[in-house]
């Protein structure tokens, strides 16, 4: 270690009591975190990139500093789904310090992963008051059933109005109008669910039939329309 001259020449004066760090909430416990190893919880953190063209939702659960379990879910960029392919297999394993120092490529990614540092070593995650923590696996509840992330697209226009396309419910195929061309309700597919079918040997119609249904007043509609195509 190299000090400079008046340091060297200063007299030593002797440092009071050491309480340590600020104890945070960890899955139902305080802790006094010192090193990476202190680190557990289970959180989410989103960013966006530099052109805000698209944006991350990243789920991790740490485990004695080292990430176990990692979800990533991507918004509004083609290259962004290769770079949260290369981010599934990229960051379980790592502490989250290796990890808040990785190049995840996708700039929304790495803004959510540091968002999330930020979280979990400020005691902010969501299993803070948890005992024990949530279990490795536990962010695909967040997907539901059929594992699809829950996505929201809508369009509209002053002039020709809005048209609904995707909502949490599923893909949707007809909206409902009334008599004065309001929107009243809407028909829709839950994709995930209707996949599931298929692959268990149900017929493509019967599971389109079986993962389809409705919302509001659908059928006391005046008119329906596609909203991709009328």
């Amino acid at each position: 270690m190299v000090y400079s001259t008046e340091v060297e020449h200063m007299c030593r004066v002797a440092k009071g009591a050491y309480h340590g760090p600020s104890r945070i909430p960890e899955e139902g416990t305080w802790v006094q975190v010192k090193e990476i190893k202190d680190i557990c919880g289970l959180t989410h953190g989103i960013g966006r990139c530099a052109p805000q063209q698209g944006t991350c939702k990243l789920t991790l659960n740490v485990k004695d500093g080292i990430i176990e379990e990692a979800l990533i879910e991507v918004l509004g960029c083609s290259g962004m789904t290769h770079s949260a392919a290369m981010a599934s297999e990229i960051l379980p394993g790592k502490t989250l310090l290796e990890a808040l120092n990785t190049d995840l490529v996708c700039d929304a990614i790495n803004v959510a992963m540091r968002e999330l540092f930020l979280q979990i070593v400020y005691g902010r995650t969501q299993t803070a008051f948890s005992e024990g923590g949530l279990p490795i696996g536990a962010s695909l509840e967040d997907l539901g059933k059929g594992l699809r992330s829950q996505v929201g697209t809508m369009f509209g226009t002053r002039v020709k109005g809005a048209r609904y396309l995707e909502i949490a419910e599923g893909y949707v195929t007809r909206v409902a109008l009334d008599g004065e061309n309001q929107i009243i309700g809407y028909e829709f597919v839950h994709l995930g669910r209707m996949m599931a079918a298929i692959r268990t040997g149900v017929e493509p119609a019967q599971a389109l039939a079986d993962a389809s249904g409705t919302y509001g007043r659908f059928e006391e509609a005046v008119k329906y329309i596609d909203p991709r195509q009328d």
